[in-house]
Parts: structure tokens; C-alpha cells; sequence
């Protein structure tokens, strides 16, 4: 389809690998009456082909990213798209930018920010091509109001992404604001926090929703919690982001439908629940426990989510039969005496902080650039015997457990000494991983039928 052809419709990013998991979460949160396609990087969505006026469509657009934005787990970001088309130099962006109406947007009270992101594009300078989309709006808007907005780099009311490939420029409305990430319970880190977008598609991948048949859950080395809090708010029922704010609040498609977000939000306090399987989690350090047993209060969820400071390699098995959710760490998380926190301390040193990544860099904001090649870590005699004896202790004492480990070292399985009976491909930041699955049994490394590696979508082609 020609980039002069498309029609306006929402664009959802996520990383790599987890598109189809957030095409069916956006089923589960939009109903049946959209059209909802995946996409290199994530999902489109586009109103109903039943309706047919501009403005219908417009108030559908506005409804579902309202909704999207309020209950997502898998998305970065609620992108609107407003313009496209081809383009051969910067005076197409700006001429892009000219295509729309900026005060049905903003007021020029109020700031606005542009960022670029790109792949393949031919273009000298991508921090030109923002400017001339700032300027452009900026013009608009001087020439119907008069006066010209400024910009805010920090927190602006109008977010703006430009995408360009080696043809196509399109142009997005940023509702989200801050990414979706950022639920607004973190404040206990510790270091290299995974993403709650990330734990939440490792939920999502192994099929555990919080429900009785799914089983109890415990992460051993729970960090700062974002794994068991994000499975204690999926089983509590609580929408993601209803603890912080959004950019659309402040934009003026918005303000007619004020009413309407309010009584969504409502009706996401409203439907919460008591959780109906239990949650345990935990780690070795009182420090990383306290900061998850803080983080959770502010969740909501700390009702719902057992803790207990324990060493991975010695905790009892909590219930009979359960699910197991671990991302290894580094450093003092998984050995507070010996050579392992040694071992993995120069590891961090050489990779950074763990392999977690938790930046909101612009790229984030539209579609993904090129692949970044998958993370080779060196291998080391202490981490193969942390792992071996991890492996050792859950045959011993969680038979009948299913353990997901997130690691990317692709030779973990070989260190645990078990056969993996599925992989998933995901992405930490730029990091290719894998999500294995390993299906616990009594004393035995007994090999298992095996999947090459796949993304989440097991229907999809392998991306690895």
C-alpha cells in the first residue's frame, strides 16, 4: 500500500517477537469490532469498516486508544497516525507536517516535541528532518491562531515521532507519553530492573493469566519484583496503567471524552479481584526483597504475593504443583559468599548491569530499526556450577513444576543440564534472549522432544 493510501489507525510498538501476543491481548481489550493486524515491531489498529464518517472513525480511534493505553501490558507505546507519505528530501517532511490541522490538536499555549526514528532512510540528517516537522507545525499554527507553540523536550503536551524507511515517511501522535513501561509503582530498583512490559510477556508466552488451572507462581530471585508483582496484578485484576497519566489527557480530540475516561478507570477499579492462585517470590538479599515488598505495596498487590528472603539453590517447594518464572541475575542476587557473585560481577562489568535494559530512548517510540545481534557471553565455570546445582535442587524438590528461565545465553539448557521442551525469541532492550521452558522431572535430564527456536507466535517463522 502506497503511504498516501493509509488511512489513520493506531499503531501499538513492541519488541521483537512478542506481536502476536500483543495482537491477542488488543483482541481481548478492543472486542471483535476493529481491524487489528500485526506488523514488523508491533500491531495496527483501525476503526471498524462499518463506519464510515470521518468522525466516527475519529471516536472509535479515540475510544480504543483510551483503552489500549489503560490495559496494555505488552505495549511501548499508543501511537496515532496522522500523515504519511513518500518522500525524496526535507522539503517532503515538511510538506508532510503541513498536511494536518495542528490546532484540532494543540493550542499555541502549549509545548510540543519531535522525535525521529529511521531505518534505511537516506536523509543526511534525521535531526533536520525533526525540525522540519517542528516547524511545520509550528507555522500551522501561527497561521490560524496567530501565535506558535513552543518546545519541551522534558514533558511536552505534544509528542510527535517521524519514522522514516528508505521511501515512506509517516508521522505519529505520541498518546501515550511516557512508555508503558512506567506503571507508576516503581520506585525500589536495585540495579538492572527487567521492564514490567518484558515480565509481562513472559506471562503472556508460557500462557499463566492468574487463573486456578494455571497454577501457583514463584520467581526465586524476584530482584526488585516486577515479575510476581505483574502476575499479582493480572490475577488481581488490575488494569496497568491506572496509576500514572497519559499524553492524549492533555490533547484536545481528548477533552470531549474526558467523561468517558473517567468512567473507564472506574470500571477498571471496580472489576478487581482477589487473586485465586498464590504468588511467591523472593531473593537472597533482604535488600532486593525489602525494595519488591515495598514495590508491591505501591502496586496494590502486596496482599497477593508471599516473599520471603531465601537462596534460590536451598527454597523449599512452597505448594505441589506450580510454575516457575526466572530471570537469572548477577552479582550478589545469586551467591552472597562465593565465587558465582565473583564470576558474575565481571560478567556485568563486561556487559553492563546485567543484560536488562531500561531506557526510553526515541527508537522506542515507532517501529523498530535493525535487529541488534543476539548477546554472546562468555562462558564461566562458576555460573555453569550455579546453574547445575539450581537445576539439581528443582528435580529434587519441584517435580511436576514447569520452570521459564529468560536468559541470552543460548547454551543455558547445556549448563542446566535439561532439555528444553520449547524456546521463545524475545528482546531485552536490544539483547535477543530466549524464553525456555523446562518441564520438571524426579532425578532425570532425560532428553525431550524439542522446537527450534521460535518467537512468540507459534506459528510464526523463527526470527533467531
Amino acid at each position: 500500500m502506497l503511504a498516501s493510501d493509509r488511512p489513520i489507525a493506531l499503531y501499538l510498538s513492541c519488541p521483537a517477537g512478542v506481536e502476536e501476543l500483543l495482537l491477542e491481548e488488543a483482541r481481548r481489550i478492543l472486542g471483535p469490532a476493529p481491524f487489528i493486524q500485526a506488523s514488523r515491531g508491533g500491531i495496527e489498529v483501525q476503526p471498524a469498516p462499518s463506519l464510515r464518517t470521518t468522525a466516527e472513525r475519529q471516536a472509535a480511534l479515540i475510544d480504543s486508544a483510551m483503552r489500549l493505553n489503560l490495559e496494555s501490558r505488552l505495549a511501548q507505546r499508543v501511537l496515532w497516525r496522522v500523515a504519511t507519505r513518500v518522500y525524496r528530501h526535507e522539503d517532503d517532511i515538511y510538506a508532510l507536517g503541513r498536511t494536518v490541522n495542528w490546532s484540532d490538536w494543540i493550542t499555541p499555549e502549549q509545548t510540543l516535541r519531535v522525535d525521529v526514528t529511521s531505518r534505511r532512510s537516506h536523509l543526511r540528517s534525521l535531526n533536520f528532518a525533526g525540525l522540519r516537522t517542528k516547524d511545520a507545525v509550528c507555522d500551522d499554527l501561527r497561521e490560524r491562531t496567530g501565535e506558535r507553540p513552543s518546545v519541551d523536550t522534558r514533558h511536552p503536551d505534544l509528542g510527535l515521532v517521524l519514522y522514516l524507511d528508505d521511501m515512506d515517511a509517516i508521522l505519529y501522535v505520541d498518546t501515550s507519553g511516557e512508555a508503558l513501561f512506567k506503571r507508576g509503582w516503581r520506585e525500589d530498583t536495585g540495579e538492572a530492573p527487567l521492564k514490567e512490559t518484558l515480565a509481562a510477556a513472559m506471562l503472556a508466552a508460557a500462557g499463566w493469566q492468574g487463573r486456578p488451572e494455571d497454577g501457583a507462581l514463584l520467581d526465586p530471585c524476584c530482584g526488585a519484583g516486577t515479575i510476581p508483582i505483574e502476575a499479582a496484578q493480572i490475577a488481581c485484576d488490575i488494569a496497568p496503567g491506572l496509576q500514572r497519566r497519559f499524553a492524549f489527557e492533555r490533547l484536545l480530540p481528548f477533552r470531549p471524552h474526558q467523561g468517558a475516561w473517567q468512567q473507564l478507570k472506574q470500571a477498571a477499579r471496580a472489576r478487581q479481584r482477589a487473586p485465586q492462585v498464590a504468588i511467591y517470590a523472593g531473593d537472597v538479599a533482604f535488600r532486593m526483597t525489602d525494595f519488591a515488598t515495598r514495590n508491591a505495596e505501591r502496586a496494590g498487590v502486596s496482599h497477593a504475593i508471599e516473599f520471603k528472603t531465601a537462596d534460590a539453590l536451598q527454597r523449599p517447594v512452597p505448594c505441589e504443583k506450580g510454575v516457575l518464572m526466572f530471570n537469572p541475575p548477577y552479582g550478589e542476587r545469586i551467591d552472597t559468599k562465593g565465587s558465582v557473585r565473583d564470576a558474575y560481577g565481571q560478567r556485568a562489568a563486561q556487559h553492563g548491569d546485567r543484560y536488562a535494559i531500561d531506557s526510553d530512548e526515541p527508537d522506542d517510540r515507532a517501529r523498530p530499526g535493525v535487529r541488534v545481534a543476539r548477546e554472546n557471553f562468555q562462558e564461566d565455570e562458576a555460573a555453569a556450577t550455579f546453574f547445575q546445582r539450581l537445576s539439581s535442587h528443582w528435580k529434587k524438590n519441584y517435580t511436576g513444576w514447569t520452570a521459564w528461565i529468560l536468559s541470552p545465553d543460548m547454551k543455558l539448557p547445556g549448563a542446566m543440564r535439561l532439555k528444553e521442551s520449547r524456546r521463545v525469541v524475545m528482546f531485552n532492550g536490544p539483547i535477543e534472549c530466549r524464553l525456555f521452558r523446562f518441564d520438571l522431572v524426579a532425578g532425570s535430564n532425560k532428553p525431550r522432544s524439542t522446537s527450534s527456536d521460535r518467537p512468540a507466535d507459534p506459528t510464526a517463522s523463527d526470527q533467531g
